[in-house]
């Protein structure tokens, strides 16, 4: 059944916007929070760490599946609500061990509201996929570097203002999404024939976008080697932490005037493939320049050619996915797109650290650029295989 009404997506664009940012003032800090001021273990941490991760897995997935089958909005507002008291009891009580226990109700609820948010964007049909879920890219990488860059600034040891400044962001998302997320999907008596009915996707379909989620979880283990291991590595060429810092304001820079070039280049490129493939090679790119790098300028490179192929792969495979799932599933494809990226995320850290603890970070480069050379090998192998038998939603 047609849709009666929409979403328009600056609403979803600003209500990524605000998660992204309220989540950067917690995820950075936790590490030396946890450390310094609860005077916990490296293990203890990397375990809290890692419960956070698989929450925000768990609540992906399950927010994607309720979303077929539920109404989005109430869904959305529901997990605002627990989140923001998980966030205000934070600002009370944030010692060991409760802080760990409601940092997890926060890592599984965030996972639900990525997941939710994507998968409204499936939901606009007045532009392009690729643009909406660009558009969405952009605008929580926006928010995390805004947030990192001042996080700094406000933390002293205690993170209760830290709590209260995103219980405060997510009231403001509260609105937003009571006010605007409101959407007629589905008559009654569809829902009611949906439920009963078990949704057949082809099996090509389910090839390629299988192949999307595992590539995806690979990829990330390796890009979260920016993230974290690669700090410790540039500070030890001798770059202080301040041009550390300004790779990434450079990288949200560069992102957000890649998405404005590929807004307008949509229309242009009709086969989506090919911007996943070539923005994996870069990825790639960016750790064979990092075997070598030993100077600034070299960091600096690596980082705009990773940065180029974050920008054209990452927002283009939910669009894809968003292509090859029915209508009445999407919810629970965006929710895995989303649950296989945090598997990434989570495992990446400690996947770094085993090979840099084993053998060096020379080899954890090549393992890197190959593993991710590799993805992309087997991506366009398989989609050429399975292309010309798709159908499209």
């Amino acid at each position: 059944m047609a849709l009666k009404n929409e979403i328009r997506l600056r609403w979803l664009v600003l209500g990524s916007f605000i998660s992204s940012l309220g989540t950067s003032f917690i995820w950075p800090l936790t590490t030396i929070y946890l450390h310094n001021q609860l005077h916990q273990s490296l293990t203890t941490i990397g375990v809290v760490l890692l419960m956070y991760s698989g929450m925000n897995v768990v609540g992906s997935y399950l927010g994607g599946m309720l979303f077929d089958a539920a109404d989005p909005r109430k869904l959305i507002i529901g997990g605002l609500i627990i989140d923001i008291l998980a966030m205000a009891s934070l600002i009370v009580w944030n010692s060991w061990p409760i802080y760990p226990i409601l940092l997890a109700v926060v890592g599984f609820f965030n996972g639900w509201l990525t997941t939710l948010i994507n998968s409204l964007g499936t939901l606009i049909r007045s532009v392009d996929g690729r643009y909406v879920f660009n558009m969405i890219y952009f605008a929580s990488n926006l928010g995390i570097v805004l947030g990192t860059s001042v996080v700094g600034f406000i933390y002293r040891g205690n993170v209760a203002p830290l709590f209260a400044l995103t219980a405060t962001l997510y009231l403001a998302y509260l609105f937003v999404a009571f006010k605007h997320f409101r959407v007629v999907r589905l008559a009654k008596g569809f829902r009611q024939q949906k439920s009963t009915e078990t949704v057949t996707i082809p099996k090509p379909n389910l090839t390629i976008m299988l192949t999307f989620f595992i590539s995806l979880a690979i990829v990330w283990i390796m890009y979260e080697q920016w993230v974290s291991n690669m700090s410790v590595y540039v500070t030890d060429t001798g770059v202080s932490m301040a041009k550390y810092s300004l790779l990434w304001t450079m990288n949200a820079g560069l992102i957000a005037i890649i998405q404005v070039v590929m807004s307008k280049m949509t229309r242009f490129l009709k086969n989506p493939y090919y911007q996943i493939y070539v923005g994996i090679l870069f990825c790639a790119g960016s750790f064979f320049v990092l075997i070598f790098a030993h100077s600034y300028s070299a960091f600096v490179v690596a980082m705009i050619i990773l940065t180029v192929g974050e920008a054209t792969a990452f927002p283009t495979v939910p669009a894809v996915v968003n292509m090859l799932s029915p209508q009445s599933v999407k919810g629970k494809y965006q929710g895995l797109t989303n649950a296989f990226s945090s598997v990434g995320k989570a495992l990446g850290p400690l996947f770094g650290g085993l090979i840099i603890e084993g053998a060096s970070y020379k080899i954890l480069f090549i393992v890197c650029a190959s593993s991710i050379v590799a993805v992309d090998i087997i991506i366009i192998t398989v989609v050429g295989w399975k292309k010309k038998h798709l159908t499209i939603y």
